[in-house]
């Protein structure tokens, strides 16, 4: 049970930044050195450090007591300033790691490679990766073991196989206690800022965000990444007749697409696709969405703008940002 806790505490960290990492798998890593946790850390940015890479920069810090001169974040910086240290400056330590280390050198070098020549006492790794020429990462280690909690690991997994083949669709909501998805009168935005930044993030990193054409005519969004400074996303609309007001600032950011469409055959393309919208877009993509992200507010509202539709769900994960709840879901059909 103690190898299960240690992978559940990766696991936790990672879903920390599921999404996020897109096109990257979200990965968590945990290290443990003669019983005692010295990092829990996460992959965070495409084309930035890997979670076993912080994860043992973090061990680093917690055992030598020094602090690291240089952008931990920067791939080739990290894997040489590890591979600098004594040869046996990892050997009491054990990793946790949810998805097999990479094989392959891409934008940022071999993790696997990297764990072969610091030689841990031991390596725990969640799942195996199924992408070819990413896989056999473990294959040259020693002192392995495969399957801890992997059933949550391949969840953890799962927008990451899924965009390799097609869209994956996240379906974005936020709702108050009892189920409304709009305020009261002026009462300004339903979630919290750390919630509003959160979905910037998304639409960050998202290939497109998806919304339909009465989104556009009632809310006469902006949809940009403000709250955190970003470019803004991509857009498609999905209407059916092209009859949308043009001056809304929709229509007025920088840097960005904003295309009107009456098909969904893009879905088909290997991508990130997040959605924003209500009751109708619900129902329209009830047959596309694959998971479904709740942001629910402790407040109770005599709004009656809802969602009236019949989609079973699983809950994978939850956790508190700020005041607000997040809850990823799986859409299990209806």
């Amino acid at each position: 049970m103690q190898d299960e806790f240690y992978m559940q505490l990766a696991l936790n960290k990672a879903w920390q930044y599921q999404g996020l990492t897109y096109p990257n798998p979200a990965v968590g890593a945990v290290v443990v050195c003669n019983g005692a946790i010295v990092a829990i850390e996460a992959h965070q940015k495409s084309g930035t450090s890997h979670a076993e890479v912080l994860a043992l920069l973090s061990a680093y810090a917690s055992l030598s007591k020094n602090t690291i001169d240089f952008e931990a974040f920067d791939a080739g910086k990290a894997h040489a300033f590890l591979l600098n240290l004594p040869k046996n400056f990892f050997s009491n330590c054990d990793i946790y790691v949810t998805l097999e280390p990479c094989s392959h050198q891409g934008k940022t070098p071999s993790c696997a490679n990297l764990l072969k020549k610091l030689q841990l006492h031991k390596i725990f790794i969640g799942v195996k990766d199924s992408i070819k020429g990413h896989d056999n990462g473990a294959k040259n280690l020693e002192n392995i073991r495969f399957g801890i909690l992997e059933k949550e690991c391949k969840t953890l997994l799962e927008p990451f196989t899924i965009w390799q083949k097609r869209a994956f669709v996240l379906f974005k909501l936020a709702q108050t206690s009892n189920g409304r998805i709009s305020t009261n009168g002026n009462d300004g935005y339903l979630s919290s800022k750390a919630s509003l930044q959160h979905v910037h993030q998304l639409r960050e990193v998202c290939s497109t965000l998806l919304i339909g054409g009465n989104t556009v005519r009632v809310d006469r969004p902006t949809l940009d990444c403000r709250f955190t400074g970003a470019k803004a996303p991509h857009v498609k609309i999905y209407a059916k007749e092209d009859n949308l007001d043009r001056d809304i600032g929709l229509f007025h950011v920088c840097n960005r697409d904003v295309d009107v469409v009456d098909t969904l055959d893009f879905l088909n393309t290997p991508s990130f696709v997040m959605v924003e919208g209500g009751e109708g877009m619900l129902n329209t993509l009830k047959d596309k969405i694959d998971w479904i992200l709740l942001y629910q507010t402790p407040k109770l509202s005599t709004n009656t703008l809802t969602y009236n539709t019949t989609i079973n769900l699983q809950f994978l994960h939850q956790r508190k940002i700020d005041v607000d709840m997040m809850i990823w879901s799986k859409n299990l059909g209806h």
